[in-house]
C-alpha cells in the first residue's frame, strides 16, 4: 500500500494535472474573494468562475504527456482531444446552463414576491460553465504549471 502511495506521488503526470487543477481553485477563491469581498469555501471546489480549473488540469495532462512522452505518442492524442471536448463544453454546454439557471433564479425570486413559499434550496447553481478567457487562463495555467513542474521541479 505504501508503494502504491509512492508510486503515486512520483507520477509527473498526474500530480502536475492534479496541482494544477488545486492552484486554479486556490486562485479563483482568492478572486472571488477581491471581487465580492467575501470568502465562499464552496469557490475552493465548485466550478464556473477565473480561472477554469478544468482548463488547467487538462492542459497540464496534455503538457506533461508532451514532456515525458513525446508529441507523437498515442497517449498525447487521447490527453490532447480530451483537453478539447473539456473546453469546448465548459464554454459551450455549461456556460449556457449557467446563463439558464440565473434566469430561472430570477423567476424563483419573483415568485418569493408574490408570496410563494420557496426556499432558497431551490435555487439553481449559477456558476457552471466558463467565459473564453477563464478558459484560455486556465489552459496557460496549466501549461505553465506543467513546464515549470515537470521541468524545473521535478528534475
Amino acid at each position: 500500500m505504501i508503494q502504491f502511495l509512492i508510486d503515486l506521488v512520483k507520477n509527473e503526470v498526474l500530480m502536475s494535472a492534479a496541482l494544477s487543477w488545486a492552484l486554479a481553485q486556490i486562485i479563483k477563491t482568492i478572486i472571488h474573494l477581491i471581487t465580492t469581498k467575501k470568502f465562499v469555501p464552496e469557490r475552493l471546489i465548485g466550478s464556473g468562475g477565473m480561472p477554469s480549473c478544468h482548463s488547467a488540469a487538462v492542459c497540464a495532462l496534455v503538457t506533461s504527456l508532451i514532456i515525458n512522452e513525446g508529441v507523437g505518442s498515442y497517449l498525447v492524442a487521447i490527453a490532447g482531444l480530451l483537453a478539447i471536448v473539456v473546453m469546448y463544453d465548459a464554454t459551450g454546454v455549461r456556460r449556457e446552463t449557467g446563463n439558464q439557471a440565473k434566469v430561472l433564479n430570477e423567476f424563483i425570486d419573483l415568485f418569493k414576491k408574490n408570496g410563494s413559499e420557496i426556499s432558497n434550496d431551490d435555487r439553481l447553481k449559477e456558476f457552471v460553465g466558463h467565459s473564453p478567457l477563464q478558459v484560455l487562463c486556465g489552459a496557460i495555467l496549466g501549461i505553465c504549471f506543467a513546464l515549470l513542474y515537470c521541468l524545473a521541479i521535478v528534475r
